[in-house]
């Protein structure tokens, strides 16, 4: 026995100490990844090797390896919070231009607009492409504007789903045709109505209504006005209104024509220039049964401008804006990325990790779900996959294996000390 060992177990045990004490630190630290140190026995070297009977010469601490496996998802209700279940890291771009990596999802909004992490590190996303559905290109910094967002002019904001106006309605089918003549001014001239407000291309909200009146058996007259006038701005005391379209219906209450047409409307302002271009007004599910009038849809592809209101993620990693005017927009995308070696990525601190030489370039990048890469949760966030009853297991233990070390060298000091008493 020599002091050589029991001094080597004090060293190693000592930063095995270090190891579980920065673990418990670090307990409570979103993303935080636990680490253990790893042991390697010392034999003094010969020419020839190290014979079977040699007795060791300590302990080294041979690595730090840190423990990638998952840690708890636990719900904040912050938008702009996110927790990747599985593998994958976020993208963070340094103040040096370098891509960092961090599997802390806690985000905000800077001054400038772009999302940031708590040491101001910008996340990076794809942009999202909407004829792509989804992000394209490189991952680049998170930016949004505050500004107003541009209005939509109703005809021209249209998707698959919806353009210019739909409406959808069951108009009584054992309504009488009314006795007088038609007239906005008049509600026993006409048997129903109902109002939207459609937008200009400065997004002025104009009110167009609705006049249906039975004109016969399963037939019905459609008249329009916007913000009082007639459609097609010629209406007066002396002029009928004009008629948007007439619908008629089978005998089992079906609508049979027409379910789409396309309409000029006059800009009531100045009564003659044409505010909407043939407008498609689209009754597709509009019935003619025996039962009270009702609207089921009503919907039109406009909107005024809007101030952001908010931003968030949803669980495909995509960012969301929310405007005053109801409206939400597709951001960007997120992207995460993976590594073949995960123990080979360089702790930088700050819950951030930098690619080496061990752990080898990103292996795959992809969006949440893609591949083997994990999936996310919007407002939420990993805490740290530290197991603390453990560690406390593993403190105790060190402990006593430090205090058997420093008994190994006390024992020495005392072999020696009886060697020089020797007579």
């Amino acid at each position: 026995m020599s002091f050589q060992q029991g001094l080597s177990g004090l060293n190693a045990t000592s930063k095995n100490l270090e190891v579980i004490g920065n673990n418990i630190a670090n307990a409570n630290t979103f993303g935080a990844k636990t680490s253990r140190a790893e042991f390697a026995d010392l034999y003094a070297g010969a020419l020839n090797g190290t014979s079977g009977g040699a007795a060791g010469i300590g302990v080294s601490i041979s690595s730090i390896s840190q423990q990638f496996n998952q840690g708890n998802v636990t719900t904040t209700e912050n938008p702009l919070d996110i927790a990747i279940n599985g593998r994958g890291f976020f993208q963070l771009q340094a103040n040096t231009g370098e891509t960092v990596y961090s599997r802390n999802g806690q985000f905000k909004l800077n001054r400038d607009g772009f999302v940031v992490n708590g040491q101001g590190l910008k996340l990076l996303a794809q942009k999202w492409d909407d004829a792509a559905g989804g992000g394209v290109g490189d991952a680049v910094p998170i930016q949004l504007q505050s500004g107003l967002g541009a209005p939509v002019k109703t005809g021209q904001g249209g998707t698959t789903a919806l353009q210019g106006v739909q409406l959808s309605l069951n108009l009584d089918a054992r309504k009488a045709t009314p006795a007088v003549a038609m007239d906005f001014t008049k509600p026993d001239s006409y048997n129903y109505s109902t109002s939207q407000t459609l937008y200009d291309g400065q997004g002025a909200g104009l009110t167009m209504d609705y006049y249906f009146r039975k004109s016969g058996t399963d037939s019905w007259d459609v008249y329009g006005s916007i913000d009082g006038q007639d459609w097609m701005g010629t209406a007066g005391a002396a002029t009928a209104p004009n008629k948007l379209t007439t619908m008629s219906f089978s005998t089992d209450g079906v609508m049979t024509s027409p379910a789409t047409f396309n309409s000029d409307i006059i800009d009531p302002r100045d009564g003659t220039s044409t505010l909407f271009a043939q407008l498609p007004i689209n009754f597709t599910g509009t019935s003619q049964y025996a039962a009270g009038f009702s609207v089921s849809q009503l919907k039109q592809d406009g909107y005024t401008s809007g101030e952001l209101t908010g931003i968030g993620f949803d669980d495909t990693g995509v960012i969301k804006a929310t405007y005053s005017n109801g409206r939400s927009t597709n951001m960007s995308q997120l992207q995460l990325t993976d590594f073949a070696n995960l123990q080979g990525l360089q702790p930088l601190g700050g819950n951030l990790w930098k690619s080496s030489y061990a752990s080898g370039d990103p292996t795959r990048m992809g969006n949440p779900g893609s591949g083997v890469l994990g999936s996310v949760t919007a407002g939420a966030l990993e805490e740290s996959n530290v197991d603390l009853t453990g560690e406390l297991v593993n403190m105790i233990t060190a402990q006593r294996l430090y205090q058997a070390n420093s008994q190994t060298i006390k024992t020495q000091d005392q072999v020696l000390q009886t060697l020089v008493n020797l007579r």
